[in-house]
Order: C-alpha cells, then sequence, then structure tokens
C-alpha cells in the first residue's frame, strides 16, 4: 500500500525540466526524498511518499521542490532544498495581489526583475536567496532570513518604494545577516 500523497500542478513547459534528460532529475528527486513522482503531461504532479520513508516531512520538501522547479527555478538551484535542511521555498502570486490585472503583474515584473536584470540580481546578492520571476509569480529559495529579506524587499518595490531605499534595506539587513553569522562563530565567554 502506498503512502500518503501530495499533488501539484506545474505549467506545461516546466514538466521536461522536472524529469530531466533521460529522468535523472525525477529519479534525483525520488532517491533523495524517498518519494515517487507521478508526471502526466499536462503537469498534474503526484507525490507519493515512500512506505520506507522515516521522516513525513519529505512529502512537503517534495512538493516545494517540484514548486519550485515549476515555477521557473533550474533544478540545481532548487536542489538547496535537498542539500540542506534550513532551506525553504516562499513564492509570492501577483495574481493575489493585482487579481487578473495584466498590465499592473507587468509593471512589477518589470521592477523586480530591473534593466537587464540588476534588481533581481542585487536582491540574490545582497540576500543571499535565490530568487525567480515567472509567469506571473516570484520563488524565492534561502535560508528562512535570507528569503525573508528577499521577500520583504520584494514587497517594497509591490508597494511601490523607489529602488533606493529597497537597496539600503537590503544594505541594512546584509550587516544585520552578517553580524549574527558572526555571533554563532565566536567562542562563548568562559564561566569562572
Amino acid at each position: 500500500m502506498p503512502g500518503p500523497d501530495m499533488f501539484v500542478r506545474i505549467p506545461k513547459e516546466r514538466v521536461g525540466v522536472l524529469i530531466g534528460p533521460d529522468g535523472r532529475i525525477k529519479k534525483y528527486i525520488e532517491d533523495k526524498l524517498e518519494v515517487t513522482l507521478d508526471i502526466d503531461t499536462e503537469g498534474s504532479v503526484t507525490i507519493i511518499l515512500s512506505e520506507k520513508a522515516q521522516d513525513p516531512s519529505l512529502l512537503l520538501r517534495a512538493k516545494d521542490l517540484v514548486t519550485a522547479i515549476g515555477r521557473g527555478f533550474k533544478p540545481e538551484t532548487a536542489f538547496r532544498l535537498i542539500r540542506n535542511e534550513d532551506e525553504i521555498f516562499d513564492m509570492i502570486d501577483l495574481r493575489h495581489i493585482f487579481g487578473r490585472s495584466e498590465s499592473d503583474i507587468r509593471r512589477i515584473k518589470s521592477r523586480i526583475i530591473g534593466t537587464e536584470g540588476k534588481t533581481r540580481r542585487l536582491i540574490e546578492e545582497l540576500t543571499e536567496a535565490d530568487v525567480v520571476v515567472y509567469g506571473h509569480t516570484i520563488g524565492i529559495i534561502g535560508s528562512f532570513e535570507q528569503a525573508d529579506a528577499a521577500r520583504n524587499a520584494i514587497q517594497m518595490i509591490i508597494d511601490g518604494c523607489e529602488h533606493h531605499t529597497m537597496y539600503n534595506y537590503l544594505q541594512k539587513k546584509r550587516t544585520e545577516l552578517k553580524k549574527q553569522k558572526l555571533q554563532l562563530w565566536e567562542t562563548p565567554p568562559e564561566k569562572k
């Protein structure tokens, strides 16, 4: 009897990316996360947890991974979710903010991407998160802190902030994140 399952829809044009050459991407996900992926050509994906899987959260991680690839991430980037269990996938659906207004969605996507991709690249560099703008969504992969900083920066753009205001926020956030990393490496004072 198969284990628990989940259902995900991805765009048809991303099915081939999820399967990969000779099925390698699909097999890698199945092996690493102890799941079976049942993928049809229309983009319906059923994720079934193996009976042998010790950790039920693997099903949720597989769902995030499949969704990330479906929303435009390269598989190698999405594999951050496998390599480090502290990494998360976050997604902003612009239709939830702007409804069906294609012109508003296009305008915000352009502001997030920036001229020749500069804004998106700066968000990635300053937060160390990966960001993909695909269709009506913005996907983010990183640690909780990285994803949160990237989401806040993107939300600032959505809210109409000037780009320099968002860059200033990201510079401050980057300094905070670096301080936190340094504090993790400092040795605690010895007790007397």
